[in-house]
This record gives C-alpha cells, sequence and structure tokens, in this order.
C-alpha cells in the first residue's frame, strides 16, 4: 500500500526540522515562511519491535519492515482558501495524502519567527482548520451542483451522493470538519468520493522545548484537550531533539534518551500514531529467505491481505496458514507452533489480526 501522512502547520512551526529528523532527508529550513515550496517527500520504516523479534526467531537472510511516505507541506496561512501565500498549491499537496500530521508550536523563542507574533497553539490550529474547512466548502459547493442537476433528472445514485454531500456541506458552514459528521457506512464510502480536507484523520504533533518534553507545559495541556474534543490523537516531541537524535549511534542515542528519561525517540511514537491513524494492521511473512511485515486496511479479509503481496495470490487464494505473534514467542519457532496445534487454517472469510503470521496457498 502507498501510504502518504501530510505534515502541515503554520510556517516556522518546525515542520521542515521534523521531517527531516524522520526521513533523514535534508529538506531545507530556515527562520522565515516559505521556505519549503515544493513539497519534499520521504519514505520511512514503521519501528515494529515484532519483526525484530521474529527475525531472531526464523533467523532469515534479510529483514523487510513496512513503510509509509510523509510529505512536508509548506506552511499555511490565514486566506490559503484564496490563494494567499501560495495556498492553492500547498492545498492541493493535502489533497494527495492519505491522513495529517499538524504540528502545533508548543514552545517559545525569540530567535524563531512566530508568524503571528506570538505563539498561541489553539488560534494556531484554528487558521489551519478555517482554512481546510473553507476550501472544502468551495469545492463541495461546486460537486453538489453538478450532483443535483443530475438528480433532478433521476439519476439515484447522484441523489444519494448529493444527501451524503449536503449533509458534510451543513458541518462545513458551521466550521466543523467533514470528519466529525456521522454517518454510516455506505455514506462514508460515498464521502470519500468528494476528496475533502478535512475528511482526513489527523494527528497533532506538540513541537515542544526540552523542558516541556517529558511533563508538557500549559500550551501542550491546552492542544491535547482541544483533540480529546475531536477524539484526536496527540504526540509530544521536541524537534530539535529529535534532530540530534539522527546524528547520534544507537549507542549514543541510547545514552541521551535514558538523560532524557525516555526509552525511544519521539519520532518512533509520531510514525506509528500515523501509521495507526490510518486504520491499518501490520501482518507478517516468515521464511528462510525474509522476514517481512506487510500493511493491511483493518477488516482486511485473507485474500484482500494476500493481494497486498501480490494481485496474482489474491487471484488464485485458497487458504492462509495463520500463527499468531503471540504463539511464535510462546513456542520459540514456526514448526514448534505448528507441533502444538497453533497453526490455524483459514479460508477466504477470514479477517486478518494485527500480528498474524501468514502463508498463503494459491493456485497459479
Amino acid at each position: 500500500m502507498s501510504l502518504r501522512c501530510g505534515i502541515v502547520g503554520l510556517p516556522n512551526v518546525g515542520k521542515s526540522t521534523i521531517f527531516n529528523a524522520i526521513t533523514k532527508a535534508g529538506a531545507q529550513s530556515a527562520n522565515y515562511p516559505f521556505c519549503t515550496i515544493e513539497p519534499n517527500v520521504g519514505r520511512v520504516d514503521v519501528p515494529d519491535p515484532r519483526l525484530t523479534k521474529i527475525t531472531e526467531l526464523v533467523k532469515p537472510k534479510q529483514e523487510v519492515p513496512a513503510s509509509m511516505e510523509f510529505v512536508d507541506i509548506a506552511g499555511l496561512v490565514e486566506g490559503a482558501h484564496k490563494g494567499e501565500g501560495l495556498g492553492n498549491k500547498f492545498l492541493s499537496h493535502i489533497r494527495e495524502t492519505h491522513a495529517i500530521c499538524h504540528v502545533v508550536r508548543c514552545f517559545d523563542d525569540d530567535d524563531i519567527v512566530h508568524v503571528r507574533g506570538k505563539v498561541h497553539p489553539i488560534e494556531d490550529i484554528r487558521i489551519i482548520d478555517l482554512e481546510l474547512i473553507l476550501a472544502d466548502m468551495e469545492s463541495l459547493e461546486k460537486q453538489l451542483d453538478k450532483l443535483q442537476k443530475k438528480a433532478k433528472s433521476g439519476d439515484k445514485d447522484s441523489l444519494k451522493r448529493a444527501d451524503v454531500g449536503q449533509k458534510i456541506l451543513s458541518a462545513l458552514q458551521d466550521e466543523k470538519p467533514a470528519r466529525a459528521v456521522e454517518l454510516d457506512p455506505e455514506e462514508r464510502k460515498l464521502a470519500q468520493e468528494f476528496y475533502l480536507l478535512t475528511i482526513r484523520p489527523v494527528l497533532y504533533v506538540m513541537n515542544t522545548d526540552e523542558d516541556a518534553l517529558a511533563t508538557g507545559n500549559d500550551w501542550t495541556k491546552a492542544v491535547e484537550e482541544h483533540a480529546a474534543k475531536e477524539n484526536a490523537v496527540t504526540v509530544r516531541l521536541c524537534g530539535k531533539i529529535e534532530e540530534e537524535l539522527g546524528g547520534l549511534s544507537e549507542e549514543e542515542q541510547t545514552e541521551y534518551l535514558q538523560s532524557l528519561g525516555m526509552d525511544e525517540p519521539g519520532l518512533n511514537r509520531m510514525i506509528r500514531a500515523s501509521y495507526s491513524l490510518l486504520g491499518l494492521l501490520t501482518f507478517f511473512t516468515a521464511g528462510e529467505q525474509e522476514v517481512r511485515a506487510w500493511t493491511a486496511r483493518n477488516g482486511a479479509t485473507a485474500p484482500e491481505a494476500a493481494g497486498e503481496i501480490h494481485s496474482d495470490i489474491q487471484k488464485g487464494f485458497i487458504r492462509a496458514e495463520v500463527t499468531s505473534y503471540d504463539d511464535l514467542v510462546k513456542y520459540g519457532s514456526m514448526n514448534a507452533a505448528k507441533e502444538g496445534g497453533r497453526m490455524r487454517l483459514e479460508g477466504k472469510e477470514y479477517i486478518v489480526q494485527d500480528g498474524d503470521i501468514c502463508y498463503f496457498r494459491f493456485n497459479v
């Protein structure tokens, strides 16, 4: 699966610094707005200690983690939906992503200019949200105009889509994002066809200074309260520290993290949270040649998961031989788990679970 998570926020909140730390891509960052114009794209591995453990037990020739892409999108400003600050171009970049990592500045630093003159994370969030909502309203109104004309001529599909669109438009007019609208599964599927910005799930990344990293500050608490109202996820990290960690050896990283009272980089939590935000799970394949982590959507059937490996496997699917990660660890090897009766044969209706280790049988 080609998964993209867009990193957005106002100018000078630390987006490019965090992007560089995640991807080690060397994207340009500077103390002025619109340093980033064309989006920088970097592919990152999804940290998963289960993959390391499976590799340790199976001893393959290589280990291949799951991965996803992060896109560093230039800072948005008030009026972006009207084209302010090259806004139209930047909004189009967000449309090409599956989820949004909204970086919010939760630190004060006189040497780093805030585009609005002062740090106020909730107001910053409101500005970005409103620009995305206004852009969606403009786009949706145009789409609804066409759908309603078709609906009047008796097109039932257009009528269904128009009804869903009108529900969403009402929410947008109340300054609520499309993702907040209660829709049934069929309506949600139709809603995706509008390609709205605010229907994408959001992770709030609270960029702090070192002092607030462990316990937070008044700004991070305000963002957490705001996110709780939206049932959104938050991650607290310090972009400056994460960038410094990227230049250290593994041993040096461990020592540095311990001195900060951390057991892993904040970016690991951010990557995992972004992955989870997209409604994804990880299943594994394990053999002598390689142990590999694969990505599938939550609720995927065994044939659909097999299709992530190759479409021919999905088409010719016969059955899946499935061992849970916990059973592998308990028994110590795939053979021992099989002998202990913990390897199951599953058919086409089986819903793959996070952590399943699968071997797919199929006809060529």
